[in-house]
């Protein structure tokens, strides 16, 4: 789900086939062949994928394709390009046969809100129940087989000839929406919990991360149960209930459960992710007090709505007895704090009765990325502590010292003096993100994506400690510091179910075929030989997490292609190791 930051070379990687070809071999059909089937077929019907076969026989010049067609209706085993190209073509009918089924189902699942209510545990939140009685709906129309383990995983299988079984996991939970944010550039409000197509995206929350992925899985469960592709593995779709709040649901099915041996996660970008950054949480809590001193009292500064997404805006309110002059001044010196720090946020001010409304925008982004946004939260800070006011002492102006003196803009762990670099994996990053007031303290959480290091999670998590300690002793500050990262996940790039999801996404979109590294952290971690596939793509803007959060509609095309073509050929390829 997130952009690239390294690659490997594996120029050297074969194809997976059910008997090995030279990787070179052209006789394969590949993405120019696929447009023009895909224009062809465009408004045709068929009844069936043999239908579909037989129009492609009855048209094509291509030799290959027919012979490929001709073994695959004659009950034959398929080989080599065979076996590469009949469930290439499977994949292609699934997108032209149900690609307009699969954007209903999505607007289905987007309607149903699965974002964490306050305090409520996820097993308990209607939405999610919602949600899962959706997918057993759908899985029973399907002729899937269903299991609900208690809310916390939902379990779709379509059994294959064998015990063996591979795993596709993914999520239905959201992070919150402020449907307040949700304004496009031209000024189109949306709703996040109605899709919205417009431009050749789908808005929505959960479009892009992660219910698109489960509405183009099921139909490519759907397409092969009922048109009786053979499978040797059993293929279990695994939908977890917690992956935006921690993942507790996926350790409560690991004690109800056996993994498969193999795994398949579609929650971060293609090619495929083989390395994860690890994820974590700086949490420092300042005591609620009563202002102090002479001047205007910072009463409330928000952040974003989950620790893990940059927000849109931040706000600060302020009570003064001169309200107007105070707007004036913190709009000059905003004005002027955001020219000399790039000029890509803005800072503006509202009057209401004694109270000054500060707003920063910014632009919002995945936590995992915060490269690619602009990061309210520090600017707030910055350009309250940088400006010529004079504010009462209370836990927000001790909040937002610490935020630019240990943080600032920033987001490398520079300034904190423990930012480190993979080669592979990108740089580590801080990001504050979050702040709330409980149990009469103020948190402020900042957001941490931790690659491979010389030193451990542990030990980072340890330096930090100490680095803000320290910091608290020399400005005599009564703070609270409790930080957890989890590790970090490298794993080696091969094996024969990799080969075949580098040779899907190559072939298909005919962009370069390389494993990747990821800010982002998903399940992939928590599951014996998980790869990450999709469905974010190289190169283009990932909107998981933000405001106008969209999928491109082309992209779930190429999802529900790809992903029904990976289900066939990893279910019946000889071997995944």
């Amino acid at each position: 789900m997130n952009k690239p930051l390294a690659m490997f070379t594996v120029s050297a990687l074969a194809l997976s086939l059910a008997a090995p070809i030279n990787a070179a071999n052209t006789d394969t059909i590949k993405r120019d062949t696929l447009k023009d089937l895909q224009r062809t077929y465009a408004d045709a019907s068929f009844e069936s994928f043999d239908d579909f076969l037989q129009q492609v026989q009855d048209k094509t010049d291509n030799d290959t394709l027919k012979s490929a067609i001709d073994r695959y209706r004659q009950d034959e085993t398929l080989e080599g390009n065979d076996f590469i190209n009949v469930y290439r073509l499977l994949g292609l009918y699934t997108r032209l046969h149900y690609g307009d089924e699969v954007v209903d189902l999505l607007s289905d699942m987007v309607a149903v809100k699965t974002g964490k209510q306050g305090d409520t545990p996820q097993h308990e939140n209607p939405g999610i129940a919602e949600f899962g009685e959706l997918v057993r709906s759908k899985a029973e129309d399907f002729g899937l087989e269903f299991n609900n383990v208690d809310n916390r995983i939902f379990e779709v299988t379509l059994p294959g000839s064998t015990d063996e079984a591979f795993g596709i996991l993914t999520h239905s939970d959201t992070v919150p929406a402020n449907p307040q944010d949700w304004v496009l550039d031209d000024g189109t409000q949306l709703d996040p919990f109605t899709t919205t197509i417009k431009d050749g995206n789908i808005y929505g929350r959960g479009t892009e991360d992660d219910k698109a992925s489960i509405a183009a899985s099921l139909y490519a469960m759907k397409a092969i149960e009922e048109n009786d592709v053979p499978l040797k593995r059993s293929i279990r779709l695994m939908i977890e209930t917690t992956e935006e709040t921690g993942g507790e649901g996926f350790e409560y099915y690991k004690q109800q459960t056996d993994l498969p041996a193999y795994n398949i996660v579609l929650d971060s970008g293609y090619p495929a992710v083989t390395a994860e950054k690890g994820f974590g949480t700086i949490d420092t809590y300042f005591p609620m007090t009563e202002a102090n001193g002479d001047g205007p009292v910072i009463t409330k500064i928000t952040g974003g709505l989950a620790t893990n997404q940059i927000p849109s805006n931040s706000i600060a309110t302020i009570e003064s007895d001169d309200p107007k002059m105070l707007s004036q001044t913190l709009q000059a010196q905003g004005q002027a704090y955001a020219e000399d720090n790039g000029g890509d946020f803005e800072v503006t001010t509202e009057v209401m009765d004694d109270t000054v409304t500060l707003t920063v925008k910014g632009q919002s982004a995945h936590s995992s990325r915060p490269q690619s946004g602009v990061n309210p939260v520090p600017r707030m800070a910055g350009m309250l502590v940088n400006s010529d006011v004079d504010f009462q002492q209370n836990q927000y102006t001790r909040a937002i010292h610490y935020i630019d003196d240990n943080y600032g803009l920033d987001f490398k762990g520079e300034k904190l003096g423990v930012g480190y670099d993979h080669d592979f994996m990108g740089p580590l990053t801080l990001t504050p993100t979050y702040l709330e007031e409980q149990e009469g303290k103020l948190r402020v959480a900042v957001n941490v994506r931790a690659p491979k290091g010389e030193r451990s999670v542990e030990e980072l998590a340890q330096s930090i400690n100490d680095k803000l300690a320290t910091y608290a002793q020399q400005n005599d500050l009564d703070m609270n510091v409790d930080i957890e990262i989890s590790d970090w996940m490298l794993r080696d790039p091969q094996g024969e179910w990799l080969k075949t999801l580098l040779n899907i996404f190559g072939d298909t979109t005919g962009q370069k075929a390389e494993p990747i590294a990821s800010a982002g952290s998903t399940t992939a971690k928590l599951l014996p030989n998980a790869i990450n596939f999709g469905p974010s793509m190289p190169g283009e803007e990932y909107t998981g997490h933000t405001a106008n959060e969209f999928k491109k509609m082309d992209n779930l095309m190429l999802d529900i292609q790809m992903f029904t073509e990976m289900l066939a050929r990893i279910g019946n390829q000889e071997t995944l190791d």
